[in-house]
């Protein structure tokens, strides 16, 4: 039976705030060129709602229980999650997406359980946590001098993750990632990643998420900041050390 028109309003409701919440924590996850982004998130936290809807509308009589579909949630997005976490040698990574897919599985059960204000509220506690807390962390790191051994911490300079920015016109775009390609494939090196984004004044950015085979060997890196920069196209390009336990 279908729910009155009152009710069907506040259910549309609860699922458009549960695709604007999960799409806030998923854009800081693309920003840094994660693997599971802003639609990924978004995906997660409304599908939680629907389950979470289902359970407390959808079923009716002995059957009904909203806290046993909640419950599945919980458990069923870790295979998800689990999806994201690699193991490269001794490095682990993806541990940091795969707890934001699960946060946003609880903000989605939040927003469709009824809970608006609470699920705005750990969606912003979970953005902050992403973003502030990063800066702690790699103070903690840098004066603790920690090395990843398995789950324990890496220090910035011995990471393997780098990022290439390359900054060109949108009509240079295609011939500029060409090369951007071309610079970028090296033994040494492994593509992990893509991006192009717009940026001002009809720019686009490519960032291209780069993984070197040995600690701290970017003078490839450096020699295709270069060759890039010959381009009379591009405006600017550069790269630096990425984070590794995201």
């Amino acid at each position: 039976m279908d729910p009155n028109p009152a009710l069907l309003l506040d259910l549309s409701f609860r699922v458009l705030v549960a695709i604007l919440l999960g799409a806030a924590i998923g854009l800081e996850r693309q920003w840094r060129l994660r693997s599971a982004g802003l639609r990924t998130n978004a995906l997660v936290s409304v599908g939680a709602a629907l389950f979470v809807i289902v359970g407390a509308v959808g079923i009716e009589g002995s059957n009904a229980d909203p806290t046993r579909v909640a419950a599945q949630i919980v458990s069923g997005i870790g295979f998800l999650g689990a999806g994201v976490i690699l193991r490269d040698g001794l490095n682990i990574r993806g541990l940091t997406t795969a707890a934001t897919l699960w946060c946003a599985a609880a903000i989605g059960a939040l927003a469709g359980s009824g809970m608006l204000l609470m699920a705005l509220i750990g969606a912003t506690a979970i953005v902050a946590t992403n973003t502030l807390l990063r800066p702690i962390s790699r103070w903690v790191n840098l004066h603790t001098g920690q090395k990843k051994a398995g789950t324990l911490e890496l220090d910035d300079d011995s990471s393997t993750d780098y990022v290439l920015e390359v900054v060109t016109t949108d009509k240079s775009e295609q011939r500029v990632r060409a090369l951007l390609l071309q610079a970028v494939d090296r033994p040494e090196y492994t593509l992990r990643s893509l991006d192009i984004r717009p940026g001002k004044s009809s720019q686009m950015k490519l960032l291209a998420g780069v993984s070197a085979t040995h600690s701290g060997d970017t003078d490839g890196l450096q020699l295709a900041v270069q060759r890039i920069s010959l381009d009379p196209k591009v405006t600017s390009s550069r790269w630096w050390p990425a984070d590794t336990d995201d």
